[in-house]
């Protein structure tokens, strides 16, 4: 961006954010969130894409939450669109903060199961923020293709995603637990369905309880 028009301290907050230094990229962040200023949003975006420490991107997130809807959003909708991962997982992250539903055509079945790990779990976070009123169930077909991908910390975030849906996604698990031929795709449904049941269930528990449960053949609702 040009840097033409803004004052001393803009400029300064603006060229801080390419600091080597995190610590100085964090209070950069700070600075422009604080003072908002549309022109600050193509960077903010840019910097985002690339930016390597979590505290830094969280910032840029939250500098971004504090600029116009009518200029963050374009902005982000490309970038949901982008080649680099992390460009589409902190845009997705952002959108999710935002809360606009009108970002809601850009969280693709693509998006939903994305190669990268984190671009898949962001934008399960923010299909459920988004999802409009009725399109629970549309929701919960496309995410139930992602059971038991993954390590653990990618199934938890999915299993979260569908809990967060309510008992909409119930048939759709239970599909998964009695039909699926993998059988880590059993187990994350019959965990999932677990978690929403019981949410002071801890995850590593109720994939343990549904180990069991398949390894003896069962769907987990014997005797319900």
């Amino acid at each position: 961006m040009t840097m033409t028009g803004l004052d001393a301290e803009a400029v300064r907050a603006l060229q801080g954010l390419e600091d080597g230094r995190s610590s100085v990229r964090l209070r950069a962040a700070l600075a422009v969130g604080t003072t908002p200023d549309p022109r600050f949003v193509d960077k903010l975006v840019e910097r985002s894409a690339i930016e390597p420490e979590f505290f830094v991107r969280d910032m840029l997130t939250w500098a971004l939450t504090r600029h116009p809807v009518s200029v963050t959003l374009p902005e982000l909708l490309r970038e949901v669109r982008s080649e680099r991962a992390q460009a589409r997982s902190q845009a997705l992250h952002t959108l999710s903060k935002i809360g606009d539903r009108r970002a809601w055509p850009a969280i693709t079945p693509a998006l939903l199961s994305d190669t990268d790990d984190e671009v898949a779990r962001s934008a399960w976070r923010t299909a459920v923020v988004l999802v409009p009123e009725g399109g629970e169930s549309g929701l919960a077909a496309v995410l139930v293709t992602q059971l038991g991908r993954g390590e653990r910390e990618t199934q938890l975030s999915l299993s979260r995603a569908l809990v967060a849906l309510g008992e909409v996604v119930l048939p759709a698990l239970r599909a998964a637990a009695t039909t699926a031929a993998d059988p880590r795709v059993r187990m994350h449904a019959l965990a999932t369905e677990r978690l929403l049941r019981d949410p002071d269930t801890g995850f590593e528990f109720a994939i343990e309880e549904a180990k069991r449960v398949v390894a003896l053949g069962g769907s987990g609702r014997e005797g319900r």
